[in-house]
């Protein structure tokens, strides 16, 4: 639990950092959904490549990157044992009545390559970018479906305390642990059912103390006159400089220069 990274900031003063909170949204958003459209390992090297150089740039440990990956393994693993058995073509090898082809092969270290470059993005925007600076970021994105009555301020509110609390709840999980291992609980012998049994004493105060810190986090922003639909003012208002624009325009290019390589080539 103490090597969960999701929802953490890195305050350094980089280039990255620096940029408007609507271009690294929009920028590694265009790049997932780029990332669907390779179809060969060729056109995965600018994109490491890319990945690469914004961790380099944003002075991004390497630490910080494998605990990014860490707690979403598990997945990564099912994922690739899923497309390793189950993808027909040519057999190379043959365990009792499961088999693996080479299509397999190629098909399962495709997906986990991609997987993994989606994670590590993600991991960029959140390392570099403030939960205040995403929250002001999503609700200037979304602000032209206010028109149509979409609640852009209310849902960037929302992701903004989800990605705030993620870190904050995985901490209190382990210290409500670590207390309970001090009175004798244990969390770590047996099976896994025993374990995941074992489990629900943690949850249940765990629970407790995310709805009393929900409600107090309701009773601050009431207290601060905050209101649902209500315009907010904002003490640092983002706005968008030439920079900005000539690296969200890099990016687009990039990704439509992927998209153009994938229809036409």
């Amino acid at each position: 639990m103490n090597k969960i990274s999701i929802g953490q900031y890195l305050p350094f003063n980089t280039f990255i950092h620096r940029l408007d909170p609507r271009v690294k949204i929009i920028g590694i958003f265009a790049y997932i959904i780029t990332i669907f459209f390779v179809d060969d390992f060729i056109t995965f090297i600018p994109f490491a490549l890319l990945v690469f150089v914004m961790l380099y740039v944003a002075k991004i440990p390497i630490k910080s990157v494998f605990k990014s990956l860490r707690p979403l393994l598990f997945i990564i693993i099912i994922t690739a044992i899923i497309n390793l058995f189950t993808t027909p073509g040519n057999t190379i090898l043959s365990i009792g009545s499961l088999s693996i082809s080479d299509e397999g092969l190629y098909k399962t270290l495709f997906t986990v390559l991609r997987l993994v470059l989606i994670i590590v993005s993600t991991s960029v925007l959140t390392y570099t970018t403030s939960p205040m600076e995403l929250t002001d970021g999503l609700e200037k994105i979304f602000s032209p479906l206010k028109k149509f009555g979409f609640p852009a301020g209310e849902l960037a509110m929302m992701i903004s305390i989800s990605l705030r609390f993620i870190p904050t709840l995985f901490d209190e999980a382990n210290k409500i642990k670590m207390a309970q291992m001090a009175r004798g609980a244990d969390f770590e012998s047996g099976n896994i059912f025993n374990r995941a049994v074992a489990m629900v004493p943690l949850l249940v105060p765990l629970f407790i103390n995310s709805f009393k810190r929900s409600d107090e986090l309701a009773t601050a922003m009431e207290a601060r006159l905050y209101r649902i639909g209500e315009e907010r003012t904002k003490l640092n208002e983002i706005f968008m400089g030439k920079k900005d624009y000539l690296t969200l325009f890099i990016f687009i290019g990039f990704c439509v220069l992927v998209i153009t390589k994938h229809y036409l080539w």
